[in-house]
């Protein structure tokens, strides 16, 4: 059989039912079979919009999706995402083309060392060279991308290798099984035992349990020991925001005021699923201060590498948490709420960021309001970086998981129409929106196209104040100048709403908060990939620092 068509049918056989990306000739004879294996395809408009999309599709559905790309600037083009997956730890098979293996290190046309390149922002890659190797690296590679910590994989393949045949038959070799780490007993009783002796102990939830699938499990735990709970970024929506034991995220960025002075309150941490990124701590030493951790994550590298542990248990977070449980649940341990978590909604609620502001032009934050109450807990978001992704994080209540879908640990502009994209093809049922402001919109705008191209409905909201805004107060606040970050011309120039149409979508411009749900429902109701430019506050600053003690509010 040739290897071209093995590679299909392995993707198949490992769950792969979607690909996104652009044939070229180093990668067509993979194309030939994707119609046979049943796998749908979206061609993206750039490589990286084609990673992306694969990258959403798994946070939304917790099933893998490919990427395929030709070589050379092709491969070179899934950089970005592929380091955008790798640091939120989202799984995905990357497969590009790549000349013939006598052409290999000869610098031949479009032919570069995508394996080499990739490997720092992967799990693993691999160019292979031997036709009968492609099964057993296949194999492998999906069984790294979900094993523990998962993540993206790339898999160069030369011309010659695709076209190759080899000796091999449907079901002579089998997916891998994925084992879950499991916590040592004695370790999950130490930790039951140091959240009760605790005073103020919160229950830190970080993406690896939505990645687990541990959110119900969580929230039990949560409810029978009365603990606090706080989200990292990339968690947000774990449990609902209204909960009466949710007190919100820390950070420096997209932390809350309430989240932030509780957890400073705190005096023991139950942290898991997380690695305590920057923009969560903050400074160190006032995010540590006196307090102890203990420290659950399914990749023990991860652990005591930030922050200081009293106990670190390396485990799957949904193993860990079920050990939690039924521990408790042995000892009898069932706490009621004190009086410090017995008022967590009533001081949630006082300490929220006004957003209910009537101002013309419209501040960004009573865009956030006019989403909140409009859009219902089944809508999935996306964004990527910039103030609009801070206010997003600060502002947006999200109750569900897996609908909320930032590019966190790398910020990528570019990363929230593809996303939405993605999503859509993931949840076709589901209202899907990207969040964005006017200097990210034109990262990734071309998959637009790919959006009409197959009538995917999402919505796309811009929050246009013709600044890099991010850089804009970053200059103002940290050195004193404005330059080269005003990217506005002519008269609100450029137009997202002409750009859509270009591209076969339906658009409008909105200048006044009065008319956003009106427009949230055409978008909603045209059921066509829909973009509302919103002309806002042109250098209204967001709430942030160096340190979660020190957050500066607007």
């Amino acid at each position: 059989m040739q290897v071209a068509e093995v590679v299909v049918r392995i993707l198949k056989d490992e769950g792969i039912d979607v690909a996104f990306g652009i044939p070229g000739a180093s990668i067509n004879p993979v194309y030939k079979y994707l119609p046979a294996a049943n796998i749908t395809h979206y061609i993206a408009r750039h490589e990286e919009g084609a990673v992306h999309a694969a990258d959403a599709y798994f946070r939304v559905s917790g099933r893998m999706a490919a990427a395929l790309c030709t070589s050379g600037p092709g491969a070179t083009n899934f950089v970005t995402g592929l380091y955008t997956a790798q640091i939120d730890s989202i799984p995905l098979v990357a497969i590009t083309g790549q000349n013939t293996t006598d052409q290999l290190g000869k610098e031949a046309f479009q032919c570069v060392d995508i394996a080499d390149i990739a490997r720092p922002v992967t799990k693993a890659a691999w160019c292979i060279t031997r036709p009968e190797d492609v099964p057993g690296v296949l194999r492998q590679a999906f069984h790294i991308a979900r094993s523990d910590r998962p993540g993206p994989v790339l898999i160069d393949l030369p011309l010659d290798v695709q076209t190759a045949s080899i000796d091999w038959e449907p079901g002579r070799d089998r997916s891998i099984p994925v084992v879950r780490r499991a916590p040592e007993g004695e370790d999950i009783r130490r930790a039951l035992a140091l959240v009760l002796e605790a005073e103020r102990p919160v229950l830190l939830l970080g993406g690896g349990v939505i990645l687990a699938g541990a959110e119900k499990e969580a929230l039990e735990l949560a409810e029978l020991l009365s603990l606090p709970v706080i989200n990292t970024y990339t968690a947000k929506g774990v449990i609902p925001s209204r909960h009466p034991l949710y007190v919100g995220q820390v950070g420096i960025q997209v932390g809350t005021p309430f989240g932030n002075k509780f957890f400073l309150e705190s005096d023991l941490v139950l942290a898991i699923g997380c690695r305590f990124n920057d923009r969560h701590t903050g400074k160190l030493d006032a995010y540590i201060g006196d307090r102890r951790f203990i420290h659950i994550d399914v990749d023990p590298r991860q652990i005591g590498k930030i922050v200081p542990v009293e106990l670190g248990i390396a485990a799957d977070a949904k193993l860990a948490i079920e050990a939690l449980l039924a521990e408790a649940k042995k000892q009898g341990i069932k706490r009621t709420p004190s009086a410090r978590v017995a008022a967590i909604p009533q001081e949630r609620e006082a300490m929220r960021r006004k957003t209910d502001y009537e101002d013309h032009p419209i501040k960004p934050q009573r865009v956030f309001h006019e989403i909140n109450a409009f859009f219902d807990e089944n809508t999935i978001f996306t964004t990527g970086c910039g103030l609009n992704q801070i206010w997003s994080g600060q502002l947006q209540d999200i109750d569900r998981p897996r609908r909320y879908l930032p590019t966190a640990g790398a910020g990528t502009l570019g990363f929230d129409i593809p996303a939405a994209i993605g999503a859509q093809v993931a949840d076709p049922e589901a209202t899907v929106v990207a969040v964005m402001g006017d200097g990210g919109f034109l990262f990734m705008v071309e998959e637009l196209a790919m959006a009409a191209h197959y009538n995917l409905p999402i919505i796309v909201l811009v929050l246009n104040n013709g600044f890099l805004s991010l850089i804009r107060q970053n200059q103002k606040y940290a050195y004193g100048y404005q330059h080269a970050v005003d990217i506005r011309y002519g008269e609100q120039l450029p137009d997202p709403v002409l750009i859509a149409k270009g591209f076969g979508c339906l658009g409008e411009r909105v200048e006044r908060w009065e008319d956003l749900q009106s427009a949230f429902a055409r978008a909603k109701e045209a059921r066509r990939p829909y973009v509302i430019d919103i002309i806002v506050e042109r250098e209204a600053d967001c709430s942030m620092g160096g340190s979660i003690d020190s957050v500066r509010e607007f």
